[in-house]
């Protein structure tokens, strides 16, 4: 079996496929400075390592490339590919320099192409919220970075004394009548009406209507109310960075 392993700067989501299917799959928390003893006994309380012979990872943090490599030679005695420059990924990068781009970004590009086909738009809610663009001749041209939901809202609550933290929901109106709700609705309705805007402006620079899919841990709260997205592919990443293992075969 395959584990593929997406580590983000907040969350880390993991998943285990058999051939082409994911069979099981589960969301942590990052913990950066985690040592690959501790990643092992972390994953010895999810899965069974005995059942894993290959092992794909993308990590925004740097620090545990090396941890993930050592968890894998002492615990799952698995091979391991980390995505990253060198790596044969079945996708043309236009970018200026494509070791700046982040192994999710990538993984996101060749699952969205390879399942919804060029052109694409790929929007990832985690810390960042990523525009990942694939043209119409299928290559990678590039994307757009901004703050994401989560940062944004506690950079508020930390620079306004009379605000406080509210759950990631739908308010039950626009217009709010109390706090939470106005929380609320300025986190739904600001962030949808951010990618709308985003999303119309790469489409018309691509000059096509490019097909959008939104994934990350927070897509299914903001895509209903964004009217560009059409679709949320929740674990798009595991499934871009199971055709990067299945390419460097």
């Amino acid at each position: 079996m395959l584990l593929a392993v997406d580590v983000g700067n907040t969350q880390t989501v993991f998943g285990l496929f058999e051939g082409e299917e994911l069979a099981e799959h589960w969301r942590i928390a990052t913990e950066p400075h985690r040592s690959g003893d501790e990643l092992g006994a972390m994953f010895r309380s999810f899965l069974d390592l005995g059942r894993v012979d290959g092992i794909v990872v993308s990590t925004t943090v740097p620090q545990l490339a090396s941890a993930y490599e050592e968890f894998a030679e002492r615990y799952a005695n698995a091979e391991v590919l980390a995505v990253g420059p060198g790596v044969k990924t079945g996708i043309p990068m236009r970018y200026d320099d494509p070791r700046e781009v982040g192994p999710d970004r990538i993984a996101n590009a060749v699952a969205a192409a390879a399942r919804y086909g060029p052109p694409c738009i790929v929007v990832d809610f985690g810390t960042s919220t990523n525009f990942d663009v694939v043209s119409p001749a299928g290559e990678y041209v590039g994307g757009v970075l901004a703050p994401g939901v989560e940062i944004s809202m506690d950079a508020l609550f930390r620079r306004a004394a009379r605000l406080f933290k509210v759950d990631y929901s739908e308010p039950p109106t626009v217009i709010a009548k109390n706090t939470a709700a106005s929380l609320q609705s300025g986190l739904v309705y600001g962030f949808a009406g951010q990618v709308d805007g985003i999303v119309e402006r790469i489409r018309g620079e691509l000059g096509v209507d490019a097909q959008t899919v939104a994934t990350g841990g927070l897509a299914e709260l903001i895509a209903p109310h964004a009217r560009t997205l059409e679709r949320v592919d929740p674990f798009l990443t595991l499934e871009g960075l199971r055709l990067v293992w299945e390419r460097n075969r």
